[in-house]
């Protein structure tokens, strides 16, 4: 996806910014060029001020978005992820362990909640950045309960991870 997105705004500076903030934010554009957050309609303004760039480059992006068949049919259901429990754990009684490891490796998030399960924690919530939106991709599993050390030293202990981070 993100190659053929490139592509499209591949001759604006600024605009591919502003689809990036629109994928990560799950941000929806309508057959009336309005922007949406699930079924709240979002300002021009305030996506320009969360990318920084002036209101008519989020309207032109939309604009630009409706008038292309393959990026209007992404856009046009892109919806939010939905909530981090990420950085709640300490509130919910949960933790959370941030891997970093190949984005593009088969089985890091098979490999890490194998683990997890063997050691009876239960996975909550599963996050991983996409390789190609984030530079520093990482994974963040939020389990119940704390991580016990034995099920810590398997992780690191898994070839493709190259660091752990854990949130209480």
């Amino acid at each position: 996806m993100w190659p053929r997105i490139r592509k499209e705004f591949q001759r604006q500076v600024v605009r591919p910014d502003v689809v990036r903030k629109m994928i990560e934010c799950g941000l929806r554009v309508s057959d009336e060029d309005k922007i949406y957050v699930g079924d709240v309609e979002v300002d021009y303004t305030a996506v320009a001020r969360a990318v920084g760039v002036d209101r008519r480059v989020v309207k032109q992006t939309v604009e630009q978005i409706r008038g292309n068949r393959y990026l209007y049919s992404i856009f046009s259901k892109t919806m939010p992820l939905g909530a981090s429990l990420a950085h709640l754990v300490s509130q919910l009684g949960y933790s959370a362990v941030v891997v970093e490891a190949d984005p593009r490796s088969p089985g890091v998030m098979a490999a890490v909640a194998e683990i997890l399960s063997r050691h009876g924690m239960v996975v909550r919530q599963a996050l991983a950045d996409d390789p190609d939106m984030v530079p520093d991709a990482k994974m963040t599993l939020v389990v119940e309960g704390e991580i016990p050390g034995a099920a810590l030293a398997e992780l690191n202990g898994l070839r493709m991870v190259r660091s752990l981070k854990i949130l209480k």
